[in-house]
């Protein structure tokens, strides 16, 4: 077989009739109707009998004209495992990283069910070095582009001496064989059996939780005897499930790492706001722009982005744009406001996590409409008082009506806020 580090752990797609046996071991890509890159059975026809996967589609075509190809993951990676991060963990954090290290030399899997703002990817760190240090290959994933864009710098100033590389939809940078990955979960999809340590972040978020594709790969990119550990500050019913069942090892931590406790959700009922601003929103946009503070107002659709522009535009001093998933200039726009150079950006729910944008207050129109589940709408109010130098602030939710969604969320703060509490009491 030929040696080609770039092959290691990896499955690619190989057309049959470019396949040589130097390439690496072939599988069929369509087994019984069952695409084997993706496990789903999402099939639509070619010309003469074959057919294609529309599952995963966007990672390039599959069909049955095709093999994939793997090399076994050889650990052939070189450089050196240093952490370069200067800071210091807190009592808690420290519990919850060395949680981590034992669940890591016992191979087994872990949730990490930990408030917004308390410093998961911190206590990251001494597992990460740990895994680095003793010659195991890691990935750091998510679901979501802009949470893996805003890890991307931090990972590469902790570990400075260590080479990484990172993969989503919009990487320009070709594809080596590194020790740490970091990369959006869709490309665990191009990975088999390559990693001894998975840390996927915010597990609950779309598109990631239920999604049996994103599954099925998550579980092909970790090797057999290889550790999943799973951070959200809303976990999902089923990894609560399997902690119960004693399958996950969980450590909890419902404190910020400043100490401080979560900004409570503060709402307030209006009339219908997509046929005029609200007062209540108005009066604190006047506040916004005499005190320039920084701010996000979150809305249901994007139909709704150029609406509340609109209602921004009697309020000519403050600058800001609207943003949403599929805009060509996303990252830009997110970049320019962690920067400074917006005091607003009007979203939808691609912001509500992973995003750190210092001393910014939180707005959201139509906290009553369906697409936010309660879980969002925690995520939200966590986008606020996420720094020590200003640890609390505005969370505004304005709905026509009380909904099941909106009582969970603020019920959620409340009570981590209260363990937090009790926390802090016995410290």
């Amino acid at each position: 077989m030929m040696a080609n580090e770039e092959w290691y752990g990896r499955r690619l797609v190989v057309p049959k009739i470019d396949y040589e046996a130097t390439m690496g071991e072939a599988s069929e890509a369509i087994v019984k109707g069952n695409c084997t890159r993706c496990g789903q059975k999402n099939l639509f026809d070619l010309p003469r009998g074959e057919q294609y996967c529309r599952a995963c589609l966007n990672l390039g075509r599959v069909s049955t004209l095709d093999y994939l190809v793997s090399q076994p993951e050889r650990h052939a990676f070189v450089g050196q495992a240093l952490l370069t991060w200067q800071g210091q963990l807190t009592e808690q954090q420290t519990a919850v990283s060395q949680e981590l290290i034992a669940s890591l030399e016992a191979g087994r899997d872990h949730l990490v069910w930990a408030v917004t703002g308390a410093g998961k990817t911190e206590m990251l760190f001494p597992l990460i070095l740990k895994a680095l240090q003793s010659r195991r290959r890691v990935a750091l994933v998510s679901p979501r582009l802009d949470v893996i864009n805003e890890l991307a710098p931090r990972i590469k100033a902790a570990f400075e001496a260590t080479d990484l590389i990172v993969l989503h939809g919009q990487t320009e940078e070709p594809y080596r064989y590194t020790q740490l990955v970091l990369a959006t979960t869709h490309q665990l999809l191009r990975f088999y059996q390559a990693f001894d340590l998975i840390i996927v972040d915010e597990v609950d978020a779309f598109p990631f939780r239920g999604d049996p594709t994103l599954a099925y790969a998550l579980q092909n990119a970790r090797l057999s005897d290889g550790t999943v550990v799973y951070l959200t500050a809303t976990p999902t019913p089923d990894l609560l499930r399997q902690h119960k069942r004693g399958q996950l090892a969980c450590s909890y931590l419902p404190l910020r790492f400043h100490q401080h406790l979560l900004p409570e959700l503060k709402i307030k009922r209006v009339g219908n706001w997509r046929k005029g601003a609200p007062g209540h929103l108005l009066k604190c946009l006047r506040e916004f722009q005499q005190q320039q503070q920084r701010f996000l107002i979150f809305v249901p659709k994007i139909t709704d982005l150029a609406l509340v522009q609109k209602y921004l535009a009697d309020f000519p001093a403050m600058v800001g744009t609207t943003v949403y998933a599929a805009d060509p200039d996303r990252i830009e726009k997110v970049t320019k406001m962690r920067n400074g150079e917006y005091q607003y950006l009007i979203t939808t729910t691609i912001l509500e996590r992973g995003v750190t944008l210092p001393g910014i207050d939180v707005l959201i129109l139509g906290a009553d409409d369906p697409v936010f589940s309660a879980n969002a709408l925690v995520q939200m109010a966590g986008r606020v008082g996420r720094k020590a130098n200003r640890p609390d602030g505005l969370v505004q939710a304005y709905c026509q009506q009380m909904t099941w969604p909106v009582w969970q969320a603020r019920k959620q703060i409340q009570d981590m806020n209260r363990r937090g509490q009790k926390l802090k009491g016995e410290e």
